[in-house]
């Protein structure tokens, strides 16, 4: 980082290139930012490390929390897991803002695995989404908290934890979480510098006080705290609300797909053993992936994934009239979104083509 960059407390890309990967280098395992550490590891199979790296990982019991009311568990060899991004200011991540004493999903993505584990579709809910939040269990003081009328959709892991997130999303979806997997700030930078970055091209300067993130056009490998800078941007891109930072979410989400098969994690153990501490001590799953090895055995389901084959939209959504600030569900529109995953169809394109969050106005600053 040059003197300059220090001074202003910018953060500047490094401007460095790397040779693109060809399509047949593209990761076949990762359908998520916040996935992504977890699933390389897992598809490696560290068995001398399981032990060690078991230690890492923090789990939450959610079906002992949520019990029976929910939506059936579908045995037909798809998948759904709900990925979320904690905005917490607590312990490390307090130099990302001050610690309010409540953290709220800074991001959160439906991924659905198909049956036969050959394509995968992700679904971005907006955090300012307002929503029917269900009654949920305190995740503090374990008294239930009433449920809420147009609530924003991130005040439901604020006020129930994980659980209550979940109990979220199924109720607006209809369709039971198979898996649940959490990334924090500091977990994710420490992730993406054990990668040794992430190229991302930019068509134009992305300048933004909030996520400290400055970049002149062009090509850059972006470490862990500049990484984190562009998925947390917001107010220089398209109309400065969620939606945008949602676009440009996505499009590093394709580029570290790009990334992790081509930084040697798979020849050099040493480098393998790293990324694999850092991915066991970013995340925080369910029970069910509650261990390296059953990490392992889900991430090797998926060997048969490749990068072209993940599909990703963002919620149908429209403007709030009462609120331009927040956006309400297009009700007919996410109908079909979630009818395609419970169903196992691929999402429609006229699902999303009225949406607010489909006009590309990321896609027009990253490639």
């Amino acid at each position: 980082m040059s003197e300059q960059s220090r001074s202003t407390g910018r953060i500047r890309g490094t401007g460095s290139r790397r040779r693109k990967p060809s399509r047949r280098h593209r990761a076949k395992v990762v359908a998520a930012w916040t996935v992504a550490g977890v699933v390389v590891v897992g598809g490696a199979g560290l068995g001398y490390a399981y032990l060690a790296l078991d230690g890492n990982l923090s789990s939450i019991d959610i079906d002992a929390k949520l019990g029976a009311d929910r939506p059936d568990d579908v045995d037909d060899g798809s998948q759904d897991i709900l990925v979320l991004g904690s905005d917490s200011r607590s312990g490390d991540n307090g130099k990302y803002g001050e610690d309010e004493g409540a953290a709220r999903s800074d991001t959160a993505m439906v991924l659905h695995i198909d049956k036969g584990h050959k394509s995968a579709s992700v679904v971005s809910i907006p955090r300012d989404t307002l929503i029917e939040r269900p009654a949920c269990e305190s995740d503090t003081t374990g008294d239930e908290v009433p449920a809420a009328h147009r609530a924003m959709f991130n005040t439901a892991y604020e006020v129930g934890g994980p659980a209550c997130a979940v109990k979220t999303v199924e109720s607006m979806s209809g369709i039971r979480m198979d898996h649940y997997l959490e990334v924090d700030f500091t977990g994710f930078t420490k992730l993406i510098d054990e990668l040794g970055g992430v190229e991302i091209t930019t068509k134009t300067a992305i300048d933004d006080s909030k996520s400290h993130l400055d970049l002149e056009p062009g090509t850059h490998t972006l470490n862990g705290e500049e990484s984190l800078g562009l998925v947390r941007t917001r107010k220089s891109v398209g109309d400065g609300s969620d939606l945008g930072r949602i676009q440009l979410q996505q499009a590093f989400i394709k580029a570290l797909m790009d990334q992790t098969k081509s930084v040697g994690v798979f020849t050099s153990p040493t480098k393998l053993y790293g990324l694999a501490d850092a991915a066991t001590k970013a995340v925080t799953t369910d029970s069910g992936l509650g261990s390296v090895k059953k990490l392992t055995g889900f991430a090797g389901g998926l060997k048969g994934l490749s990068a072209e084959n993940v599909h990703m939209v963002t919620l149908p959504v429209e403007y709030d009239p009462a609120d331009p600030n927040r956006v309400l569900p297009q009700e007919k529109a996410g109908r079909q979104v979630w009818a395609a995953l419970r169903h196992d169809r691929p999402i429609p394109a006229s699902a999303t083509e009225e949406s607010a969050g489909d006009k590309g106005d990321a896609a027009e600053i990253v490639e």
